[in-house]
């Protein structure tokens, strides 16, 4: 079923309305028709299952049903930090981690990124992001879109860190070592200390295609971050995230494990 997530003030009391592109898709291209039904949440606490009632390609009107549970999001809230990728590799960490469960994402700039930042474009590219954001969890079912925050400077993900329960470091070398630790060591290790909360934020850091330095890796370690590989493979900057929220999600019992 069509899942769209609208503005609070679009619920009003016991009907929601669809307006914009959402109203478009519903009529021009699900073909929406009156009695056809769609969920609708606000993303923050609300998801109804609605029943259109009138409709055109400007405005959806639609009577709510019932109030359906927000029980399709992870007790983990991850963040993939993600060392900015060139060309348009950031949208599909962004649509995958999306369907996969990610809480948020906070690109960032390191030393061997290769694409050249541009701040001025950055407004145009968050909106871009948050649209992808957007419509993944509409397709995935989620019940709130994930964050895309402002792309942080190396200095400013330093800080970051700090603010997490839990922050993993994915480095290639890690993965290299004859002791290599993995997500899971670090999870172990880190629900061993009693650090682990009902609901942790954990923040996954991984790096640009040139992959991390190793004064990156000391000063991210030095800040709190706990350096993991994600195997012997070296794995493409685009994939790397996907892999490792893969794996912590895993560890948190939401794919079946733990």
């Amino acid at each position: 079923m069509q899942r769209y997530f609208i503005a609070a003030e679009q619920f009003d009391g016991s009907s929601v309305r669809l307006i914009g592109e959402d109203a478009f898709h519903a009529v021009r291209v699900m073909r929406m028709k009156p009695e056809e039904k769609f969920i609708a949440s606000d993303g923050i606490s609300r998801v109804v299952l609605a029943a259109v009632r009138e409709a055109d390609s400007s405005e959806v009107v639609a009577d709510i049903v019932e109030e359906l549970p927000m029980d399709s999001e992870p007790s983990w809230s991850v963040t993939i930090a993600q060392s900015l990728p060139k060309g348009d590799k950031m949208e599909l960490v962004i649509q995958k981690g999306t369907e996969i469960g990610a809480y948020a994402f906070a690109p960032f700039q390191s030393e061997r990124m290769i694409v050249q930042y541009d701040g001025k474009k950055e407004a145009k590219r968050l909106e871009r992001w948050s649209k992808i954001a957007k419509e993944a969890a509409e397709q995935s079912h989620r019940c709130r879109v994930p964050t895309i925050e402002p792309v942080r400077s190396w200095r400013e993900l330093k800080e970051l860190i700090q603010t997490f329960d839990l922050a993993l470091f994915c480095y290639e070398r890690e993965g290299d070592a004859a002791d290599s630790r993995g997500i899971r060591d670090a999870v172990l290790d880190w629900k061993r200390a009693g650090k682990q909360s009902a609901e942790p934020k954990v923040l996954l850091i991984v790096g640009p295609e040139g992959g991390f330095t190793e004064r990156e890796a000391d000063e991210a370690e030095a800040a709190g971050a706990f350096i993991v590989g994600l195997g012997r493979r070296i794995l493409r900057t685009e994939t790397a995230g996907i892999v490792g929220l893969t794996c912590l999600l895993y560890e948190a019992g939401e794919m079946g494990g733990a």
